[in-house]
């Protein structure tokens, strides 16, 4: 099965900004990636094409890598993951820019499954944190994305039971009017 899934955002920001939020994917000084609520994205050495490592059970390799606009990561695992997902930084005018992740895949096998009901639902609520996060950190007003009652309860299942992670507190998330 193809898989396309886009998500963006459209941030009152300078592109340089933006970008250092990707430049900084995986460090210490992480700001892009919603580490507080799901498996932080950790690899084997600094950002940068060669690099290999993950978030929880999915693994990939940083495949490119232009500082400041863009990082792919070509999958690895699980099995019948056949693909890539980006970030990318796109400018649409002055101080006007796009924050843009992008996965792209074919699955096979009972990945087809395993995307459709487990992984596409937790990775929507994962990007969209991620986006809000990376409004957080250039002091924009947030857009707060819900995780669904499915998600709750995936979330919830893959813990082992634990209920505190079925619920996100709102950290500095406010709603956008």
């Amino acid at each position: 099965m193809k898989v396309l899934n886009v998500h963006e955002r459209e941030l009152d920001s300078t592109p340089e900004r933006v970008g250092q939020l990707i430049d900084l994917l995986a460090s210490e000084k992480d700001v892009l990636w919603p580490y507080r609520y799901w498996p932080r994205m950790k690899f084997d050495r600094p950002l940068g094409v060669g690099a290999s490592g993950g978030h929880g059970t999915i693994r990939y390799v940083v495949e490119e890598y232009t500082p400041g606009q863009f990082v792919q990561f070509r999958f690895t695992a699980p099995k019948g993951f056949n693909g890539f997902h980006a970030f990318e930084v796109k400018v649409l005018r002055n101080k006007h820019v796009k924050l843009r992740h992008r996965l792209r895949m074919e699955t096979n096998g009972l990945a087809v499954f395993s995307w459709f009901f487990v992984f596409e639902p937790l990775h929507d609520a994962l990007i969209e944190d991620s986006l809000s996060t990376a409004e957080v950190s250039l002091g924009l007003s947030p857009k707060t994305v819900h995780w669904s009652l499915w998600v709750r309860f995936l979330r919830w299942f893959l813990s082992g039971f634990k209920l505190s992670s079925q619920v996100r507190p709102e950290w500095s998330l406010k709603r956008r009017s």
